[in-house]
């Protein structure tokens, strides 16, 4: 029935798309709005309608610019291809390159067993082992193939205790391993799933929907001061550090139908020592992806010089004859060409550490389109006015206390990445709430670092975020269960991040 009622939606959308696409050139431009920028929200309308129905792959979606604007007369091939190109685009293909390294000589996993191995048999420490791993590697590979990675030993793990397992008031073995089951399989896999949308956020190369909010400020508002890896960091990681242990508290307290208190295992965890056993010691093609992944995130740290009030430290950029030009994407395909350059080391499998035709299979090329094409028209959405114009409408908007406009454009934000793509809720956001901020004059940051944040927190819907979907799909969590432990969630989200970006980008970014 779901794939049924999938395809429907997706068949209305292509056409509501089209559709909308021809009623709005149509229709006569209103007031002020130029003949391009009319064309402009023409596209818009069709690329929102197929982005939220999801009627074609949104990196498809992504795509439209690349024949509507020249075709259109708004901009010429050359002029859009160029957003493809966008440094921030390289940053992230760089980021998944050496997040292959990783899973291509099981580093990543190493990491994973090595953690979760140090948090003993009982459920609410196994839980917080899975929770933390999950956070911690999203911040660094996609939180798709974090959770993919985790998910099976999450599985293992739990059928494995169940057997052992001890729950207060139920006096059956059988009932009592079939209950923990259930109860301890589901927070496990809520935890993940959760923790990987949470962690995502911790750094620019976590989450697409970073690089796509950061991509925009770049190409629209080049005269903000930029975030670099470390000012990101500096403010998400905090939120980071607050939410997850508050998910973590809440999920073992009320996400099952008892707390995970009430269960105990006298088992020990034998599947996780088993494959680390496997796994045997590192290895030196492990030992050089972790050389490379180190310098990595050093190097995107002390890039640029770090004031933070009492201390300043200069960065390494400013060694070079111009420092503006060197970005954390720079940093990244340098170490991705690293990669490719280093010998392996391995007695059997020689060669380099990475070689192009398995990287090239774990870049999403899908995204990489989505981000340039959602490029392209945020561009043209304010260069040919539009934005301009959807400001001024919402100039309405003046008057309102800074904190209501935050805690509203969360809630959007919240509830369209509930339904659509985290990335495209950004790119389709974007432009408007920039627009709106320069109207009512507040700082863009103030309304659009909020906006990005929670674009990640999408935590009640399987089809949200991929790691809900992953873990859904394992036949363990129902709809109705991610709905009760997700809805507190997305609220907790709702007052956690407004507050955290206001005061910590008050000094960090200057907004205020």
């Amino acid at each position: 029935m779901r794939g049924a009622s999938g395809s429907r939606r997706r068949t209305v959308g292509l056409a509501a798309g089209l559709a909308g696409f021809v009623v709005v050139l149509l229709l006569p431009a209103p007031a002020g709005l130029s003949p391009d920028a009319h064309k402009t929200a023409a596209v818009a309308v069709l690329m929102i309608s197929w982005w939220v129905s999801e009627a074609v792959h949104i990196g498809v979606t992504g795509l439209v610019p690349l024949v509507a604007f020249p075709l259109l007369g708004v901009s010429s091939s050359r002029d859009v291809s160029a957003h493809f190109a966008n440094h921030l685009i390289f940053l992230f293909v760089g980021g998944f390159i050496i997040a292959h390294a990783m899973e291509a000589w099981n580093l990543h996993r190493r990491i994973a067993l090595n953690a979760i191995a140090r948090f003993g048999s009982r459920p609410q420490p196994i839980v917080l082992g899975f929770m933390l791993t999950s956070a911690v590697l999203s911040m660094w590979i996609s939180n798709t193939a974090t959770t993919m990675m985790l998910l099976p030993m999450a599985m293992a793990v739990v059928n494995q205790l169940a057997q052992s397992a001890e729950v207060r008031g139920v006096s059956s073995g059988a009932e009592a391993s079939r209950f923990a089951r259930d109860v301890f399989g589901c927070v496990l896999l809520l935890g993940i799933a959760y923790a990987a949308s949470i962690g995502g956020i911790g750094t620019i190369v976590g989450s697409p929907t970073n690089v796509a909010f950061l991509g925009f400020v770049v190409d629209s508002l080049p005269d903000l001061p930029a975030i670099g890896f470390a000012q990101w960091s500096l403010v998400c990681v905090p939120i980071v550090a607050v939410f997850l242990p508050l998910t973590w508290l809440y999920l073992c307290r009320f996400a099952g139908a008892v707390p995970l208190s009430s269960i105990r295992f006298s088992g020990s965890q034998s599947v996780i020592r088993r494959e680390l056993d496997e796994l045997g010691p590192i290895s030196t093609p492990e030992k050089r992806v972790l050389l490379v992944c180190a310098a990595t995130g050093l190097l995107w740290i002390f890039r640029a010089p770090l004031d933070l009030g009492a201390l300043y430290l200069p960065g390494w950029s400013e060694l070079f004859p111009v420092p503006g030009h060197v970005h954390d994407s720079t940093v990244a395909m340098a170490m991705a060409v690293l990669l490719f350059v280093l010998p392996s080391g391995h007695p059997r499998r020689t060669g380099r550490l990475l070689n192009w035709k398995g990287a090239a299979r774990g870049i999403p090329w899908g995204i990489v389109f989505l981000l340039g094409g959602g490029f392209s028209l945020a561009a043209s959405i304010t260069e040919t006015g539009l934005a301009a114009w959807v400001g001024s409408a919402l100039s309405m908007m003046q008057g309102v206390p800074d904190w209501v406009l935050v805690v509203a454009i969360c809630v959007l934000t919240t509830a369209m990445t509930e339904t659509t793509s985290n990335v495209a809720t950004v790119l389709m956001l974007s432009p408007a709430i920039a627009a709106m901020a320069g109207e009512i004059g507040v700082h863009p940051y103030l309304l659009l670092l909020p906006m990005a944040v929670t674009a990640s927190f999408a935590f009640t819907m399987p089809v949200a975020t991929p790691p809900n979907a992953i873990i859904f799909s394992s036949g363990w969590i129902t709809i109705p269960q991610m709905l009760r432990a997700g809805v507190v969630l997305d609220i907790a989200g709702l007052l956690v991040v407004p507050v955290a970006v206001y005061f910590l980008g008050a000094s960090l970014l200057g907004i205020g």
